[in-house]
């Protein structure tokens, strides 16, 4: 079974401690209240991390805690501290409140800022440097699996698993029973790639999916102005689902076909201080997805 759920950056919420963030119980209330079952744990700090707190407030809201996501800068060895404390507490969290799903993201890089969507362009690894880099993705890997948390590696604009080529070197080179992936549709479509052929290529190792639509305006003039990626966001790139170019229709047939169960998580990532209405476009996409099936 297909369960439907969203997470805290479609109401704008990227880092714990951005004071422009909406309050977190709001988060929760907006999310039950647009019709979804489940939601992310957002940046870790973001949500209370004493158990008994964040347990009350999702079961006012009948609402299950499905992940949660280190966003960190994996490509810097000096971050390693940061990263690794992040880890350890979003495992912590998670398994207090029975989530499956630990999410890997490498955040975004200065190096690759201006080149998202311009894998021609973009700079690339030397070979010790990805080395050490994969090495990191493993350990914090191995860390969620020795919590008993199935583990995907999210591709994601900007940072240095972006483009195609990058996500299935990674997955060449890390065991499949350690990283899965976490397969975002409107990213693979941000970095230049076709999401419906990669998923029909990959289905067996994808044990998560973030539902994320693309405006194909919004995409090429920022790819063809170098605009980075926060700016993009406040310009629109990430649409309600089925306004963009992400073939959802499909997208549904191929979990279909594979007998796919479990989670797939709404993220409509939006400035947290912007014009937009988060509940609103969490509604909407609600009866997007209800119209096609979901």
């Amino acid at each position: 079974m297909i369960k439907i759920g969203n997470a805290p950056c479609s109401w704008g919420v990227e880092f714990a401690n951005d004071p422009r963030n909406p309050n977190w119980r709001r988060v929760l209330s907006d999310c039950a209240g647009a019709g979804y079952k489940g939601i992310e744990l957002g940046p870790i700090g973001f949500m209370p991390e004493d158990p008994a707190i964040l347990a009350d407030a999702l079961a006012e809201n009948e609402l299950t805690l499905i992940g949660g996501v280190v966003f960190r800068p994996f490509h810097d060895s000096a971050k390693w501290d940061d990263v690794w404390d992040a880890a350890e507490r979003t495992c912590k969290a998670l398994v207090a409140h029975r989530a499956q799903h630990l999410v890997l993201i490498d955040s975004i890089s200065p190096r690759r800022a201006a080149t998202a969507g311009r894998a021609a362009e973009a700079e690339a690894m030397g070979p010790a440097e990805w080395a050490s880099f994969v090495d990191r993705i493993r350990r914090v890997a191995q860390l969620g699996v020795d919590h008993g948390l199935t583990v995907g590696i999210h591709a994601h604009a900007a940072g240095f698993i972006d483009f195609e080529p990058e996500l299935e070197r990674l997955l060449s080179e890390v065991d499949e029973g350690l990283l899965k992936i976490c397969f975002d549709t409107g990213h693979h479509s941000y970095a230049g790639y076709d999401p419906v052929a990669f998923m029909r290529r990959h289905i067996g190792r994808i044990s998560y999916v973030h539902f994320k639509d693309i405006d194909p305006v919004v995409k090429a003039r920022a790819v063809a102005h170098h605009t980075g990626f926060y700016e993009a966001c406040g310009q629109g790139i990430f649409c309600n689902l089925g306004t963009g170019d992400v073939d959802f229709p499909s997208v549904r047939q191929i979990l279909l076909d594979a007998n796919f169960s479990g989670w797939c998580t709404v993220e409509q990532d939006c400035d947290p201080a912007g014009g937009t209405s988060p509940i609103d476009d969490a509604r909407a996409n609600r009866a997007f997805l209800s119209s096609i099936g979901f």
